[in-house]
């Protein structure tokens, strides 16, 4: 049987063949391909900081999360440093982002097994935080707000308290969606036991993120291998205990909850500069500068042929890498590690022996978004 691409519940372009014994599935085979950008491809043709857009377009619901590994592995190729001030808006606005996609994936999610109102609910509340995107950016979603070197420029006052105010309220909106859905007898009956994946299977598979949590691992990159100002920060890391579909929607509505204490704290530390409103190059009326500017521009930064790293960050849906290796003012390969492609391929193991329906639950669970699965 096709179970998509065009089904609402494939959360993308992704089409299934399902070989089943009446309703129960024997193999799930994934195919992708439908929404193939090349984006690899794309970007050795592009400078460095041509290429940052790209990274906007392949999770697009953790936009600034995506563009800030990127960044990370560029300013690791040229020992840039960047300022306390813009690390602390960075984490700020990952934290942000990582509301935005939790709140599509447990909504969304609900959404497939037959609740509306969580759906409502949090797409009202995703709205607050697109809107401060657009006002840090000029942008909704493709922000391309944070670049090698810092951020394109830093946030008003009037923002920082907009989104002090968004925090203190938020977590009463959790509360209602969990009220909603938490103890219901229909959720529970849909995601409890289903889709089970084991500590073991979840260590050979790759997984990471709330996947691999919600499989009792703590294991978390913005602790393991401190990034940014999060060694500064004092923050729980949920797990789940079974390692099924309802443990990964705890676990996911739980970090929510952690990323509200994460963002107080960056609004507490962050003192912005006064005067200072963006950074790059001053003002000038010289020719010549304005020349170097330019050309600096067109041909971008220039990194030792050769010259290779590998960057991962703990994005929303788990560890999404970049592997970059310089020819000069551009990549020669830039090789993304993408968690959805990751645990999409886990799909065939965690629906065997599970019903047609309950396929639909297991890729909610999974939060897959194919513009970095099909990149």
């Amino acid at each position: 049987m096709n179970f998509g691409p065009q089904h609402p519940a494939a959360h993308g372009v992704l089409r299934l063949i399902l070989e089943l014994d009446g309703e129960v599935v024997v193999r799930a085979d994934p195919h992708v391909g439908l929404l193939h950008r090349g984006t690899e491809k794309l970007l050795e043709q592009k400078n460095y900081l041509q290429g940052l857009p790209y990274f906007d377009r392949l999770d697009y619901v953790s936009m600034m999360a995506y563009e800030h590994t990127y960044s990370l592995g560029v300013e690791n190729l040229l020992s840039l440093p960047v300022d306390q001030t813009s690390q602390w808006v960075r984490v700020l606005f990952l934290e942000v982002t990582r509301i935005l996609n939790h709140l599509m994936a447990v909504t969304t999610h609900a959404l497939d097994v037959g609740a509306l109102t969580p759906f409502l609910w949090g797409f009202e509340e995703r709205e607050k935080l697109m809107e401060f995107y657009e006002r840090v950016s000029g942008a909704r979603m493709h922000a391309a707000y944070i670049r090698p070197g810092g951020v394109t420029s830093l946030p008003d006052p009037t923002l920082l308290a907009d989104i002090q105010t968004f925090v203190l309220g938020f977590p009463h909106r959790i509360n209602e969606i969990e009220e909603m859905l938490s103890a219901n007898r229909i959720w529970k009956q849909r995601l409890v036991d289903v889709g089970v994946v084991t500590l073991e299977q979840a260590k050979l598979w790759g997984f990471s993120g709330p996947m691999l949590r919600g499989s009792s691992w703590a294991w978390d990159l913005r602790v393991a291998q401190g990034y940014e100002t999060y060694p500064e920060i004092n923050f729980s890391v949920p797990v789940g205990l079974n390692g099924d579909c309802y443990d990964r929607y705890l676990v996911r509505v739980e970090e929510m909850r952690q990323s509200c204490l994460i963002i107080q704290e960056c609004l507490t530390r962050l003192a912005l500069p006064t005067g200072v409103t963006s950074y790059g190059r001053p003002d000038s009326l010289m020719m010549e500068d304005l020349i170097e500017h330019f050309k600096f521009y067109t041909s971008g930064w220039w990194i030792n042929p050769g010259s290779a790293i590998y960057t991962q960050t703990e994005a929303p849906k788990g560890e999404f890498g970049v592997y970059l290796v310089s020819d000069g003012n551009k990549p020669w390969r830039c090789r993304l590690r993408a968690p959805g492609f990751i645990h999409l391929s886990a799909l065939d193991s965690m629906a065997v022996d599970h019903m047609i329906a309950d396929v639909v639950t297991i890729i909610g669970t999974q939060d897959i978004v194919f513009g970095e699965i099909d990149r």
